[in-house]
C-alpha cells in the first residue's frame, strides 16, 4: 500500500538520524492481532488474581536496568527501573541489564612498531553501559565486542608508534585508545571511561642489546668525568706550584706536612727531604 510504505520510509529516516530516540519511543502500532493477544493477557492476568500478580511484577537492582519487550518490539520509555515495574504474562518479556562500570584485562598482543620492532604490550579497560536500550538493540554482546575491539585498538595505536614512544609516553597512548573505543563503541551504548597500559615486554635479545648500549653511554659518560677531574686538578697543581714558587719556605712547610701524614700512618719507612740545592750541585758535577 503507498500509505504503508510512505511509513515504513519515515520510520528508517528516524532510525537513521535519530536511533536513540527511535528506540526508546518505538512505534507502539501492533496491529489489530497483538492488541488482541495483549487484551487476552489482561483479562487471563485479572483472572488468574492473586496469584498472576507475582508473575506480572519484578524487580531490578540499584546498579541494573530491565528492557521490555511486548510482542517483539520494545517499550515506549526505554529501560526501566530501579525497582518495581509490571510485566503481562505471555506478551512481555524483558531483559536485564547491569549498569556497573566493567574491568577486564587485554590479552598480551605481539605488536610490530614503527622502527620494526616487536613487542608484548597488554593492558586494562574500564567501561559501563551508559544506554541499556542501545546495547540490547544494537548489537549481540556489548562485552564481547567491546574486548574484541580493545585488542585490535590496541594493535592500531601501538602500530604507529616507535619503541621509545610507547616506553615514555604511556598515558598518551592510553589517552588515545580510550577517545578510539569511546567513539567507535557510542553506538553500541558503552562508555569507555579509563584506559591503562599495564606492561611493555619486550625480546630477550633486545634487552641485552639496550642494557649493553646503556653501559657503555655510562662508561663514557664516567671517562668524561674523570678527565674533567684530572684537568681541573692539573690546573689546581698548577696554581699551588705558583704559589709556592713565590714563597721557598712554603715547599719545606709542605715537606713537613707530607711527613707528618706519613707518621701517621704508622708506616717504618722515613723519608728525609734533601734541599733542591744540593741536587743541582750533583747534577753540575
Amino acid at each position: 500500500h503507498p500509505d504503508m510504505r510512505d511509513w515504513d520510509v519515515l520510520r528508517v529516516e528516524e532510525l537513521i538520524a535519530n536511533p536513540v530516540t527511535a528506540l526508546e519511543n518505538p512505534d507502539t502500532d501492533i496491529g489489530l492481532c497483538g492488541w488482541l493477544l495483549v487484551a487476552f493477557s489482561i483479562l487471563l492476568m485479572l483472572a488468574t488474581l492473586p496469584i498472576s500478580i507475582w508473575m506480572c511484577i519484578k524487580i531490578v537492582k540499584e546498579y541494573e536496568r530491565a528492557i521490555i519487550f511486548r510482542l517483539g518490539r520494545i517499550l515506549r520509555g526505554g529501560a526501566k527501573g530501579p525497582g518495581l515495574f509490571f510485566i503481562l504474562p505471555c506478551t512481555d518479556s524483558f531483559i536485564n541489564v547491569d549498569m556497573r562500570t566493567i574491568t577486564f584485562d587485554i590479552p598480551p598482543q605481539e605488536v610490530l612498531t614503527k622502527d620494526s620492532v616487536t613487542v608484548s604490550v597488554d593492558g586494562v579497560v574500564y567501561y559501563r553501559v551508559q544506554n541499556a536500550t542501545l546495547a540490547v538493540a544494537n548489537i549481540t554482546n556489548a562485552d564481547a565486542a567491546t574486548r574484541l575491539l580493545a585488542q585490535t585498538t590496541l594493535r592500531n595505536v601501538l602500530g604507529t608508534k616507535n619503541l621509545a614512544e610507547i616506553l615514555s609516553d604511556r598515558e598518551e597512548i592510553a589517552h588515545s585508545m580510550q577517545s578510539t573505543l569511546d567513539d567507535a563503541t557510542d553506538d553500541w551504548g558503552i562508555k569507555v571511561e579509563r584506559v591503562e597500559i599495564k606492561d611493555v615486554k619486550l625480546p630477550h635479545q633486545l634487552q641485552r642489546a639496550m642494557a649493553a648500549e646503556a653501559e657503555a653511554t655510562r662508561e663514557a659518560r664516567a671517562k668524561v668525568i674523570a678527565a674533567e677531574g684530572e684537568m681541573n686538578a692539573s690546573r689546581a697543581l698548577k696554581e699551588a706550584s705558583l704559589v709556592i714558587a713565590e714563597s721557598p719556605s712554603a715547599l719545606q712547610l709542605r715537606y713537613l706536612q707530607t711527613l707528618n701524614t706519613i707518621a701517621a700512618e704508622k708506616n717504618s719507612t722515613i723519608i728525609f727531604p734533601l734541599p733542591l740545592e744540593m741536587m743541582q750541585g750533583f747534577i753540575k758535577h
